[in-house]
């Protein structure tokens, strides 16, 4: 059953092309990266040398300028995040985001091309792993998947039970 063709032919807007139903759409994407953001932020912003350790752990950026981004990207990821779940400047919110997230991709992906056998420090941990326990793909199509709610978010912002829409309609 093709609810956009049947209901379009009916002369109605299809199922998927309400207003309604997008704004549902957005509100999951949003609260999906946005608590995403928000977790991963928290879990490492009190422990802010953890967090340095996994960026030096890619060996991507000289050691002091990764232990700078270490420190300060729990407290952008807490904030993106809280942004987000709030609903607040989704778009750059979510812009960020995205950006944040391609990021990611390309690290894990540099360190799984390289034979680092790291964990990703999404979630508080970090650092030099045995080989048997990387998870590269996961992490990988894992961040892939929030890459598309963030595009989702910078295309259509308007999402459903929003502070921005609540504050600025």
């Amino acid at each position: 059953m093709n609810l956009v063709s049947e209901r379009s032919q009916a002369g109605e807007p299809g199922l998927l092309r309400r207003p309604r139903t997008l704004d549902l759409v957005g509100l999951v994407a949003r609260l999906l990266l946005g608590g995403v953001m928000l977790v991963a932020g928290l879990l490492k912003v009190a422990k802010p040398e953890v967090s340095a350790r996994a960026v030096q752990a890619y060996q991507i950026l000289p050691f002091d300028l990764a232990t700078y981004v270490g420190y300060g990207l729990p407290i952008l990821e807490v904030l993106l995040g809280a942004l987000l779940v709030l609903g607040l400047f989704t778009r750059t919110a979510a812009a960020i985001a995205g950006v944040l997230l391609v990021a990611f991709i390309i690290g894990i992906a540099s360190a799984w091309a390289r034979g680092i056998s790291i964990d990703c420090g999404c979630f508080g941990q970090g650092g030099t792993i045995d080989p048997s326990q990387t998870r590269y793909l996961e992490e990988i199509l894992r961040d892939v998947g929030l890459v598309l709610c963030a595009a989702w978010l910078v295309t259509r912002p308007r999402t459903a039970y929003s502070l921005e829409r609540t504050l600025f309609a």
